[in-house]
């Protein structure tokens, strides 16, 4: 059992991180605090395995609490901006999640700060490659402008040409004839400005999420 002290100035965020969480059978909310400095007292007292602690809160905010916990902590906000984001992986969080975003995201994250790995929400994982290579999210930016140009079944022609295979097989994958999949394949070609089919394939590698995909 994975023992969870959740920290937020909202008593509703408070209910509806508990209620994620103990959906779980492997986890366990054994305290909740208002504020960072709750949080840091009542981590001593209940000595939780994982702490789930808001950003923004009174007293003492969750960055702050943050430096002050022995276990360690999933951050949880609504903005996601760059500086929290900076200074959160800078004190060494465990994990970093967006409220809006899906609450299996913060099953996950929770699961791998208890593992000693790490977890970061899709959206920030791109902000913070963006910070670490401009030119690569930059890349990224503009390899997805290219792609929006193609339908949903060329997108998924250059997919399955991306993975290596020849038009034969991706014509049986597709239930398409290997003729039709060749005018799909120059079609692609023609609009991504690309003049061979490894272009076309470095192009959808480029626009992906080296981490997360997609």
């Amino acid at each position: 059992m994975i023992r969870v002290l959740v920290a937020d100035d909202e008593p509703l965020i408070v209910e509806g991180v508990r209620a994620v969480l103990e959906a779980q059978p492997d986890l366990r909310v054994v305290a909740t605090a208002a504020d960072g400095r709750q949080a840091v007292e009542r981590a001593r007292r209940h000595r939780p395995d994982v702490a789930v602690l808001d950003v923004t809160m009174p007293v003492m905010d969750g960055l702050t609490a943050l430096e002050h916990l022995a276990v360690p902590a999933v951050m949880l906000t609504a903005f996601g901006d760059e500086p929290n984001v900076v200074r959160a992986l800078e004190r060494r969080a465990a994990g970093f999640v967006l409220k809006n975003h899906a609450p299996d995201e913060l099953v996950r994250a929770v699961r791998a700060a208890h593992a000693g790995e790490a977890y970061l929400s899709p959206a920030i994982t791109r902000m913070v490659l963006s910070l670490v290579d401009p030119a690569a999210a930059r890349r990224r930016a503009g390899a997805r402008a290219r792609l929006a140009a193609l339908s949903p079944r060329e997108t998924e022609v250059l997919r399955l040409l991306a993975e290596g295979h020849p038009n034969a097989a991706i014509g049986r994958r597709l239930h398409m004839t290997e003729a039709s999949i060749k005018t799909y394949v120059s079609r692609i070609l023609a609009k991504l400005s690309c003049e061979n089919r490894v272009q076309a394939a470095m192009l959808l590698r480029d626009a992906e999420d080296p981490v997360h995909g997609g």
